[in-house]
C-alpha cells in the first residue's frame, strides 16, 4: 500500500465510506493523513475517582483520566426524544456517575464489568451534588495495569464521517503503511541539507508524531502546532509553494518583452516635472525601482503597497507618461466605475496635455479629445485607457499595449489580471493596492511579483484621531462633527445598510431609516450616496460634496476607495462592529487628506452597538493604530487570510499544514531556501523533490 493509493484501498474503507470520504475531498490515503488533529489530550497520568465524601475539588485541573469498570449501564429517554446513556464508574476505591449525551449507540457498545479508559471533565451535579463524569471519551483496554492512554489526538469530522471513525482510519493507515514499507513508509522529498539546517524530522517521522505522539511529547507544543513535527509539515508545504513561485519568476526572466522604453534619467526627470508637487522620498525610491524594471528585457511584475493617501496614483501616472513617450499604450483597471471615473478626471488634468486618455466602463466610453473611443484604442491614438472590467471585454482591442496597471488588486481575481495582460504581448504589469497586505500574504499570493512599499505620507498630512464609542453617546459625536463643519470642514456619516431588511432585526442602523435623523441633527446641506443610485445622480452628489455646496455625505461603504475630498475632516461610522479592520481603515482614509489647519484636526468616530469579544478587540486595534500594515497583520490574525482577500481572490494558496500568521518565520525560511534550491533541482539527490514539485505544476519540470 502506498500513501498515494485511493482511499478505498485503506483498511476499513468500503465503497460506501469511500464515497463519503471522497465527497469531502479525501480521495487518497495521503488526504487522510493530511487531516491533522484539532487538538491533543494528555492521558499519560492516571487519576483516581473522588469518593462520595471527598468535598474538595480534584487536585488536578482539567479532565480526569481513569481506568474503571462500568456498572448499571442504562439508556434514559428524556423529553423531545433526547436520550442519554448513564452508568457508574468504579476504579476499585470509589464510584462516580457517568453520563453520555446524544450518543445512544454506546448503550449497545459498552459492557459492564470490563475495564475502560475514561477521559473527561469531572463536575458536581447541580453545582454541589455528587460527582459526575460528563461525556468522557471511552476506550476499552486490556487490563487494570494500564499506564494511561498517552497523548491522544482529537480529530474533526471529514464530511459525514465522525471524529472517532477518522481516528481509527488514520491509526490503521499508518500502522499498515509502516508494516508494508518500514520506517520510510512515505517518500522523503525534502533535501537532507534543508532538514539538517532547520533540525527537522523526516516526513514519515513527522506524520507519525502528529497522529500518534510519543509519550515524551510536549503537549503545549502539540496543541500550539509548534512541535518539530508540525514545523516539518508547515515548512515543507511552504517550500513547495515558494519553489513554484521561484520557477515562475525564473521563467519570467527568460521571456523577454518585444517593446522597449525610451526612459533614461532625463525622461523620468521631465515626467516628474509635470507633477505639481514634490515627490516624497518613498515615491522617489519606488519610481527608481519602476524605472529599473521598465528598462529590463523581461516584463515588469511589480506590486506597490501604500497606505491610503500615500501617492500611488502619481507613480502610475509617471509610468504611463513614460510609456506614451515610448510609443506604447497603457491600461489602468479599477474595480468600480466611481474609482475609474475619478482616475480619469485626475489623470486627464495631470496628463491631458501630453496624451489622449479614454474612459471605458460598462456604461460609458469617453475620450479626452472627443474622438471615437474603440477605434482610437485599436489604432493607437489613445495612449492611456482607464476603465473597469470592461477593459478585458473582447471589443476593447489595443494597438500596442506596453503597460498594464491594476488598482486595488485584491478586488480582482487572477483570471482578470491575466486577461488584461493578454491584451498585449507580454506587457509590463504594475499592481497597486491601498489595502495593506500582511507580509506573509504578500510572499504567498504575490510571491511572483517584486514588492515596493510606500511607507511615507505626503508632507502636511495631519494625524487622524480615532474614537470608539457606543450608541448611547451619539450626541457627543454630533457635537464633534458640528464643530468641524463650522470651521468649513466636511463630514461623512457611514451606514452599514442601505435600508433595514434583516439588519434591522439585529439593531443595525440603515441609511434610509437613520439618515434623516443625522441630517436633522447636523442641520447643514447634505447628500446621499449608495450603491443603488443611478450613476448620474451619484456623480452629481459627489461633485456637489467635493465643491462644497454639500457639507455632509450620508453614505454606505461605496465611498471606501477612490474618494478624495481634502476638506473632509470628520467621519462617523455607524454599526462599526460589523466592519472588518481593513475596511474600517480604508473608510477612515477618506478624511484628513488636506493640509489646511483652519479646518481643524481630523476625527473619526466609530459608534458600535452590541459587540462580541472579537469585535471589541478589532475596534481597540482600530482606535489605537493608524498604521495600515499593523492593522493588516492583526486583521489576518483575527479573521484569517481567506476572509481578508476572499477565498476566490488573488490566487490565495490553500495551505493544509502551515498557518500564515503562526508560521511566518517558516515561510520566510522557505522563501529564502527556495531561491537557493532552484539551482540544485537538477541534482540526482533531488529527484524526489522534483517529482513532488512536478505534481503541483505538471509539465513544468523535466
Amino acid at each position: 500500500m502506498d500513501a498515494r493509493d485511493p482511499i478505498t484501498t485503506a483498511r476499513g474503507v468500503g465503497p460506501v465510506l469511500g464515497r463519503r470520504l471522497a465527497a469531502a475531498g479525501c480521495r487518497r490515503i495521503a488526504d487522510l493523513l493530511a487531516h491533522l488533529p484539532l487538538r491533543y489530550e494528555d492521558r499519560r497520568t492516571l487519576d483516581r475517582l473522588p469518593g462520595a465524601d471527598d468535598a474538595t475539588e480534584p487536585v488536578k485541573p482539567g479532565p480526569l483520566t481513569v481506568v474503571a469498570r462500568l456498572e448499571n449501564l442504562n439508556r434514559v429517554f428524556g423529553r423531545r426524544r433526547f436520550s442519554r446513556v448513564e452508568a457508574v464508574a468504579c476504579d476499585g476505591a470509589a464510584r462516580v456517575a457517568v453520563v453520555w449525551f446524544n450518543r445512544p449507540y454506546l448503550a449497545q457498545q459498552l459492557e459492564e464489568g470490563v475495564p475502560y479508559l475514561l477521559h473527561g471533565p469531572l463536575r458536581r451535579r447541580g453545582g454541589d451534588g455528587p460527582w459526575q463524569l460528563s461525556n468522557p471519551s471511552v476506550e476499552r483496554i486490556g487490563g487494570e495495569e494500564s499506564d494511561g492512554g498517552g497523548v491522544r489526538p482529537v480529530y474533526g469530522r471529514i464530511g459525514e464521517v465522525p471524529p472517532s471513525r477518522v481516528a481509527r482510519l488514520v491509526a490503521d493507515a499508518i500502522r499498515t503503511l509502516r508494516g508494508a514499507s518500514g520506517p520510510d513508509w512515505i517518500e522523503e522529498w525534502l533535501p537532507r541539507e534543508e532538514r539538517a539546517k532547520h533540525e527537522l524530522p523526516r516526513l514519515a517521522d513527522a506524520l507519525t508524531e502528529v497522529h500518534s505522539p510519543s509519550r515524551e511529547a510536549a503537549i503545549e507544543e502539540l496543541n500550539a502546532r509548534r512541535s518539530p513535527a508540525h514545523a516539518r509539515l508547515a515548512y515543507g508545504e511552504f517550500l513547495l509553494q515558494q519553489l513554484q513561485l521561484a520557477v515562475a519568476r525564473r521563467q519570467r526572466r527568460r521571456s523577454g518583452k518585444p517593446h522597449r522604453y525610451r526612459a533614461d534619467g532625463a525622461a523620468w526627470a521631465a515626467a516628474t516635472r509635470l507633477v505639481p508637487f514634490r515627490l516624497t522620498g518613498a515615491q522617489e525610491r519606488v519610481v527608481g525601482e519602476i524605472a529599473v524594471d521598465l528598462a529590463r528585457k523581461e516584463p515588469m511584475l511589480r506590486l506597490v503597497q501604500g497606505d491610503v493617501g500615500s501617492g500611488k496614483t502619481v507613480l502610475a501616472a509617471l509610468s504611463c507618461l513614460i510609456a506614451a513617450r515610448s510609443g506604447l499604450q497603457s491600461a489602468l483597471m479599477a474595480p468600480t466605475e466611481l474609482l475609474a471615473e475619478q482616475h480619469f478626471g485626475s489623470l486627464e488634468r495631470l496628463l491631458g496635455s501630453s496624451m489622449t486618455i479614454a474612459l471605458v466602463t460598462s456604461s460609458q466610453r469617453v475620450a479626452s479629445d472627443g474622438g471615437p473611443v474603440e477605434e482610437g484604442i485599436a489604432d493607437g491614438r489613445v495612449a492611456l485607457v482607464i476603465g473597469t472590467h470592461a477593459l478585458i471585454e473582447e471589443r476593447t482591442r489595443f494597438a500596442r499595449l506596453g503597460l498594464a496597471v491594476i488598482d486595488e488588486q485584491h478586488r480582482f481575481g487572477v483570471v482578470q489580471r491575466q486577461s488584461l495582460l493578454r491584451k498585449g504581448l507580454r506587457p509590463d504589469l504594475l499592481v497597486m493596492t491601498a489595502t495593506p497586505i500582511p507580509r506573509s500574504l504578500a510572499l504567498t499570493v504575490y510571491g511572483d511579483l517584486d514588492v515596493s512599499i510606500l511607507d511615507e505620507m505626503p508632507p502636511g498630512r495631519r494625524p487622524i484621531e480615532t474614537r470608539v464609542t457606543t450608541d448611547g453617546r451619539t450626541e457627543e459625536a454630533v457635537n464633534e462633527v458640528r464643530r468641524r463643519l463650522e470651521s468649513g470642514g466636511r463630514a461623512y456619516v457611514v451606514f452599514p445598510l442601505i435600508d433595514g431588511g434583516e439588519g434591522a432585526a439585529a439593531g443595525l442602523p440603515s441609511l434610509t431609516e437613520s439618515g434623516p435623523e443625522w441630517a436633522r441633527a447636523l442641520a447643514v446641506p447634505h447628500g446621499v450616496v449608495h450603491g443603488r443610485l443611478r450613476r448620474q445622480e451619484r456623480d452629481e452628489t459627489m461633485s456637489r460634496f467635493a465643491g462644497g455646496s454639500i457639507q455632509v455625505l450620508l453614505a454606505t461603504t461605496v465611498i471606501e476607495v477612490g474618494v478624495d475630498v481634502p476638506e473632509a475632516t470628520a467621519m462617523v461610522i455607524l454599526g462599526a462592529e460589523r466592519f472588518g479592520l481593513a475596511q474600517l481603515h480604508q473608510l477612515r482614509g477618506r478624511i484628513g487628506r488636506g493640509t489646511d489647519p483652519r479646518l481643524g484636526d481630523p476625527l473619526c468616530i466609530a459608534i458600535a452597538g452590541e459587540t462580541s469579544a472579537e469585535a471589541e478587540r478589532r475596534l481597540r486595534v482600530f482606535a489605537d493604530s493608524t498604521d495600515g500594515f499593523r492593522i493588516a497583520e492583526e486583521d489576518m490574525r483575527q479573521r484569517g487570510p481567506g476572509e481578508i482577500l476572499g477565498t476566490r481572490q488573488a490566487g490565495l494558496p490553500q495551505f493544509r499544514f502551515g498557518d500564515l500568521a503562526r508560521d511566518w518565520s517558516w515561510l520566510v525560511a522557505a522563501r529564502r531556501d527556495a531561491s537557493e534550491l532552484l539551482d540544485r533541482l537538477a541534482d540526482p539527490e533531488n529527484d524526489a523533490l522534483r517529482r513532488q514539485l512536478g505534481r503541483r505544476i505538471p509539465g513544468l519540470l523535466p
